[in-house]
């Protein structure tokens, strides 16, 4: 079982803090020279060229720095603190008004910059304060930042739908179409879950008095001014992939020339801006493909010692064929989740099951939207959530990690409950459990 066993030292040497990208490749490399032949090694720039290529391949990646780049540059504009505040003012007189203000503004950011990170610590910084300082209970308001946050893992343009289209090989745009309902859907459940909850508990999410001086109609323009903008760049770039008027790559770019527009139409263009967002793109994009080119060399190792024909045959054995399989691959994500980042799963775990996938005559656009509902919500899961790490970094030292665990178990149900409908329901969702695609 040499295949099997280059996958356990992998997670072993993850799980002990080593470098992602460097762990796989050397990996790979040390199997390789080990149980198969050396000379193999040889096909390591031929796959690489492959990968970052001027081919379809290649096209697709290059959309991953476009979109990060556009998110970054939004990021700069102070977009979340214009669409918080209005927001705010428009919803905060509704019991947990302020909740549910929160989660439509991720849902925005989410489709404009599509950064967890960033969206977390701006809502953290921004709405967290507002919200225990009228009284919300502490995890209901680190929750709801928490799972608003993490909805740039599904609404598209999602850089993880990108990654996924390029592992399955899928097209980018049948996943940003087939990932906006389930988007939707969970934001909606989202907001009826703070409705309710407030509802029946009013002291955790009570309404904010409205300021007499405010005029309503003030209000909404005021909203719509925060609004217009970013939803108008989400159209288009959807709208250019969706209509086939564009690539997903090249509306990306798209993109990025709408990010610095509307940066110039909220006065906050300049040089330093563009280069601080520049930098940030390259480092971010050098992680990504950095953990591509070592996933590809261990890959290579995995198949030269026999590993895919032995994960093959175990995923092929497990009972009651296609959804024993779908069950046992969900469990596996899930647990992955909670020491993994979605990059190293998406580019090791889903490469050693595509055979299956394929062999099952499993849906490919339907599978990739069941491991990005899945992969959203290892962003959650304790311990190791990342945006839990980053709501924690900026939350006032009265908000404990325990809060913040505490308020994201109902969301981390609802993501749940969300995924166990698209598995079971495609079909409410306008997809197909069956090849060939709908799309």
């Amino acid at each position: 079982m040499i295949g099997v066993s280059i996958f356990i030292v992998a997670l072993l040497l993850l799980l002990f803090g080593y470098t992602v990208a460097f762990t796989f490749a050397g990996i790979g490399i040390a199997f390789v020279v080990m149980f198969a032949e050396p000379s193999q090694l040889a096909q390591i720039p031929y796959r690489i060229y492959s990968n970052m290529g001027d081919n379809g391949e290649g096209q697709v990646l290059m959309a991953v720095p476009l979109f990060v780049f556009m998110g970054l540059i939004l990021q700069r504009t102070k977009l979340a603190e214009q669409l918080l505040e209005s927001m705010g003012q428009l919803f905060g007189s509704v019991r947990g008004g302020l909740a549910i203000s929160t989660i439509l503004v991720g849902a925005l950011l989410a489709a404009s910059t599509g950064v967890v990170g960033a969206s977390v610590v701006a809502m953290g910084l921004i709405s967290l304060p507002v919200m225990l300082r009228h009284g919300y209970q502490k995890e209901l308001a680190t929750g709801t930042i928490s799972a608003a946050g993490t909805l740039g893992q599904l609404i598209p343009p999602s850089i993880v739908l990108i990654i996924l289209g390029d592992v399955l090989s899928v097209p980018v745009g049948d996943l940003f179409r087939a990932a906006l309902k389930p988007g939707l859907v969970l934001i909606a459940c989202y907001v009826a879950y703070v409705l309710i909850y407030s509802y029946l508990r009013p002291s955790v999410a009570p309404a904010v008095a409205k300021d007499g001086s405010s005029d309503q109609i003030q209000i909404i323009v005021k909203a719509l001014v925060a609004v217009v903008p970013p939803l108008m760049l989400i159209l288009v770039v959807l709208g250019s992939i969706f209509n086939a008027i564009a690539t997903p790559t090249e509306s990306s770019a798209l993109g990025c020339i709408g990010a610095v527009i509307m940066a110039i139409a909220y006065r906050k263009f300049s040089l330093k801006m563009l280069w601080e967002s520049a930098h940030e793109t390259v480092k971010i994009t050098a992680m990504v493909f950095a953990v591509l080119l070592g996933a590809s060399i261990f890959s290579m190792g995995f198949a030269y010692t026999g590993g895919e024909e032995q994960v093959e045959q175990l995923l092929l054995s497990i009972p009651g064929e296609k959804w024993g399989f779908l069950i046992a691959i969900m469990l596996l994500i899930t647990l992955l989740g909670f020491f993994l980042d979605y990059i190293e799963i998406s580019y090791i775990v889903l490469p050693l099951v595509y055979a299956v996938v394929i062999e099952l005559n499993i849906n490919q656009v339907w599978f990739a939207i069941l491991v990005a509902m899945n992969l959203q919500t290892s962003f959650l899961t304790p311990p190791f959530g990342f945006a839990l790490f980053y709501l924690k970094g900026v939350a006032p030292n009265s908000v404990q990690t325990t809060h913040i665990y505490r308020g994201v178990i109902p969301f981390i149900a609802i993501q749940l409950a969300v995924l166990m409908s698209i598995l079971l329901f495609p079909e409410w969702y306008g997809l197909s459990a069956e090849q060939p695609s709908l799309w």
